[in-house]
């Protein structure tokens, strides 16, 4: 009998450990050296812009139906360099002499990042992965529909874009968390370094998916890109701006924030 009740309770502390209590606006992190996260919940938002440019046409209405948490910042060399140290990262991605630590990790291609995904995937017994675009533009956006998360004007020293006010703009990356964040919680979705997201490109969004989930039909040599940069003009910081490279290029443009998976 003691054996059985003590397997009961093994069991029930088992599915207790299995199933996240995460609430939306939760931060937390998975581990010491893992990215902060911030529990972001269901809902609905357009997404794209019928007034701009080509590539955010048409703009239509997303329904994420399940909550995700998403990076507080963009990973930071720190992050990465704890992989590093613990084997599968690649060693001392160039910082171009702006600074390691807390600034975002760059020049990175595509199967870099996969391979950080997989191990802190590994570390931690959670899903990892990129944002799907909409994700990535529902947190962006955190509930509102201007072009940016504080106006349609880019104003000064909100972000790290090319002529956006700031000591970086058009200079090199900030530290990440130097900007305001938005409502929901999130740095540097507008500017400092474009982010990765999970969908194959293509150049509109007629027969795009409406649940949250990346598109894969387009040419995946081609991985969308969001947020603009430092180096950027602020119209392609904007929530909607969209744009692409190609999985083997690595810049001192482009940055990642991850996404991880909470467990019903």
């Amino acid at each position: 009998m003691d054996k059985l009740f003590f397997l009961i309770i093994l069991l029930c502390s088992f599915e207790s450990f299995a199933t996240d209590t995460l609430k939306v606006g939760d931060e937390f992190q998975d581990c010491n050296t893992c990215p902060k996260l911030i529990v972001v919940g269901p809902g609905s938002f357009i997404m794209g812009d019928d007034d701009n440019y080509k590539y955010e046409r048409p703009a239509h209405k997303v329904t994420i139906d399940y909550p995700y948490a998403l990076g507080k910042f963009e990973v930071t060399f720190d992050e990465w360099d704890a992989c590093a140290q613990e084997g599968p990262c690649k060693k001392d991605p160039d910082d171009h002499n702006w600074g390691r630590g807390i600034y975002p990790i760059i020049n990175l291609t595509y199967d870099d990042i996969n391979v950080y995904l997989k191990w802190i995937s590994q570390k931690t017994g959670q899903t990892y992965r990129l944002p799907s675009e909409a994700e990535w533009e529902y947190a962006a956006r955190a509930g509102t529909t201007s072009e940016y998360w504080w106006g349609d004007k880019p104003g000064k020293n909100n972000a790290n874009c090319r002529k956006c006010g700031s000591q970086w703009s058009g200079l090199g990356s900030a530290p990440v968390g130097s900007f305001r964040p938005n409502p929901w919680g999130f740095h540097d979705m507008h500017g400092n370094a474009w982010d990765w997201v999970a969908d194959c490109w293509t150049p509109h969004y007629a027969m795009a998916p409406t649940d949250g989930s990346a598109r894969l039909d387009g040419d995946c040599q081609q991985r969308v890109t969001r947020g603009g940069s430092w180096y950027y003009f602020p119209k392609l910081s904007r929530s909607a701006y969209r744009y692409k490279n190609h999985v083997n290029v690595f810049s001192y443009n482009i940055s990642f924030r991850v996404l991880r998976e909470i467990r019903p």
